[in-house]
């Protein structure tokens, strides 16, 4: 069978929501966007416009992309294919779409669009889905998007998803967050058969703005049957011994590794009260002395604010911890509060405390500096803190996605791989699946910068929120610990009450105080 791939540009106007406070986690659920273009009009002939919105990606597997990108092909497939005529209708009125027929002289595979309806909050659409028997892994193509030069171009990639244990499995689905109900069109994986392809004129009052008009195709030719996607085989094991209950993370040895082969080693912490002020110095030691008698051994603090360095540091060198320091890129970029904190870190100087410096917190994601702009970023820094006195290694952390799309310019100025891994986030993880859920990704974390060591050095479940309870996130804990706990830093030791619950109801309510002795 011959099958062609066709890709499809739109142009997408795209908004980050901003922190409650400089220094706090991000919002999973802060990208959204625009749908349309301000000056498109709609009349008969009007163009056809995708716009995709997505949110946070860190939640499947593409494979790794190349460094370095080469012009397409020429196609040798017929361009024009039956896609469903997508119109979108920015003010109210009566609009008359053509009909139209297209004939097609062999199968075409291409990225269509389907639509549903955005409510407001985060909504989820498209994928594959597939159900599995057993721990196994899925190779299949799926509709995605990418960004080039300010354009978000739809088209077709294939990846190969581990799918932990037994189970119904969404790989690669995408999301959005709405502020309102609204038309959320979306690219799809679409075959074609050969034949003649109609779409009817339709005349459409639209009494509403930014509307969206989806006029399909219809054929008598014979539908493509449903491509299925093979598991590789189930792995067989002597009667004499008992299939394994989960996977194992096993990272190669690699120079400058960190972390542990047991269940704990660090943990986030934020210096604020519930109300959002500045911890005096006795509560933070209070704070950091529960840490270090629950087993862990380092803390993980995102900036220099609220004197998080001295009073941090004085609690953790009291009660032997180390400490993994972050350097905070906000909306200011890479000049701003970043830079800021750079001095604070050189002057306080207790480098003897410190096994890991964090440049930037999801700068990448959140759209606060391009990947380039934080390599550079990421050199000049380790360069001033060597000179200072630091030897110690340096990173910065991403989610999966955002690495596999910047590895190339990110390997050469970290000396570990870091990533965000919250399985929490994707809806196809359950909470018993988690701990093999992050052992996965940061499996393909460590892939991308060969030699290189990797960790997750964010990563935890709610006890509060949506589709979740406390008794989900002790079995979720329980997993990571088990499976990856040694590699990995939890979110976090406290309730972090200063913040937003979020569209997840569920931002404040990561701390693991209350069930850290179950594991």
């Amino acid at each position: 069978m011959k099958a062609g791939l066709i890709t499809v540009a739109a142009a997408m106007a795209a908004g980050v929501s901003a922190r409650g406070h400089m220094h706090a986690r991000h919002n999973h659920e802060a990208l959204h966007a625009e749908r349309g273009m301000a000056n498109e009009t709609c009349v008969a002939g009007c163009t056809t416009i995708y716009t995709t919105i997505y949110g946070e990606a860190t939640l499947y597997s593409p494979p790794p992309p190349a460094t370095t990108s080469k012009p397409a092909p020429a196609p040798t497939y017929p361009v024009t294919v039956p896609t469903p005529y997508v119109t979108t209708c920015p003010t109210t009125g009566v609009y008359t779409i053509p009909e139209t027929t297209i004939t097609i002289t062999e199968e075409v595979t291409v990225c269509g669009a389907s639509s549903t309806k955005a409510t407001p909050g985060t909504n989820y659409a498209g994928g594959v889905t597939t159900v599995v028997e057993h721990s196994t892994t899925v190779v299949c193509p799926y509709a995605t998007t990418v960004v080039s030069g300010g354009v978000t171009t739809s088209t077709i990639s294939t990846t190969s998803y581990v799918c932990p244990s037994a189970g119904t499995y969404t790989i690669a689905p995408m999301t959005t967050v709405a502020e309102c109900e609204k038309v959320w069109v979306y690219p799809t994986v679409t075959s074609y058969a050969p034949g003649t392809y109609t779409h009817t004129k339709v005349i459409e009052t639209v009494t509403e703005t930014d509307y969206v008009i989806f006029c399909p195709y219809t054929s008598s030719a014979p539908a493509v049957p449903a491509p299925t996607y093979a598991a590789s085989p189930a792995p067989t094991y002597p009667a004499s011994k008992p299939k394994p209950s989960k996977p194992a993370y096993t990272p190669s040895s690699k120079p400058g590794e960190l972390g542990n082969s047991g269940t704990k080693w660090a943990i986030t912490y934020s210096p604020f009260t519930a109300g959002g002020e500045c911890k005096a110095a006795a509560d933070v030691m209070v704070d950091i002395e529960a840490i270090a008698k629950s087993g862990y051994t380092s803390v993980r603090i995102y900036a220099a604010v609220c004197s998080g360095l001295v009073n941090v540091g004085a609690a953790c060198e009291k009660h032997g911890l180390k400490m993994i320091i972050g350097v905070f890129i906000d909306h200011t970029g890479i000049g701003g509060a970043a830079s800021k904190d750079v001095t604070d870190i050189i002057a306080w100087g207790k480098w003897s405390l410190v096994e890991l410096v964090v440049i930037g917190n999801e700068a990448i994601f959140n759209h606060y500096c391009t990947a380039s702009e934080l390599a550079g970023f990421i050199s000049t820094t380790k360069a001033k803190f060597a000179s200072s006195g630091y030897k110690g290694p340096c990173t910065t952390t991403e989610p999966l996605d955002v690495l596999q799309a910047s590895y190339g310019v990110l390997c050469d100025v970290v000396d570990i791989m870091g990533a965000n891994i919250h399985p929490y986030f994707n809806p196809a993880v359950k909470a018993a699946s988690a701990g093999p859920f992050v052992a996965n990704q940061l499996s393909l974390v460590e892939a991308l910068c060969p030699g290189k060591p990797a960790i997750n050095l964010e990563t935890g479940w709610p006890s509060k929120g949506k589709h979740t309870s406390p008794e989900d996130q002790v079995t979720a804990m329980k997993s990571i610990a088990d499976t990856v706990g040694g590699k990995s830093v939890v979110l976090s030791f406290f309730n972090d009450l200063w913040k937003d619950a979020g569209d997840c109801g569920c931002e404040c309510s990561f701390g693991i105080e209350d069930i850290v002795s179950y594991f």
